[in-house]
Parts: structure tokens; sequence; C-alpha cells
């Protein structure tokens, strides 16, 4: 269920209501497909700690990250 539910602070935080941001907060299907890999693989021990602490992970592992989920990061100014 993780797996489903693994999101990621990929966007500005700049919302005009909870429902925009709960959506921004989680990425497009698209975004969560090119990281979710890249989490389970590289931040497991951190997946329960919250969004922040998984986008900071991935960040510290940018090098090691796949092409599409280091270009989902970029495009969403990470």
């Amino acid at each position: 269920m993780r797996k489903s539910l693994l999101a990621l602070t990929l966007m500005s935080m700049s919302v005009s209501s909870n429902v925009a941001f709960a959506q921004q907060q989680r990425g497009t299907a698209e975004e969560q497909k090119a990281c979710t890999r890249d989490a389970q693989k590289f931040c497991r021990p951190v997946l329960d700690q919250g969004d922040f602490t998984v986008l900071a992970c991935l960040k510290e592992n940018r090098s090691k990250i796949s092409a599409a989920c280091n270009q989902v990061l970029k495009s969403n100014g990470q």
C-alpha cells in the first residue's frame, strides 16, 4: 500500500485549496511511477517519515536515481 501512497512533494507549495495541495504532494501518476522504484531502492528506511524526507533522500541520491525520476525532480524545480 505504501507504494501507491508514496507521496513526493514535487511542485511548488503555493496552492489555493486543500484539494489542490493534496494532489500536488502526490504528483501525477506518471511522476509517482517514475520515482517509486528509486524511492523503494534508495529511501526504504525513510519511506514512513514523510514526503519531505523522501524527497530529500531522492535528492541526496540524485546520481544514483533513474533518468526518469531525475527528470521529474528537475521539471518540478527540485
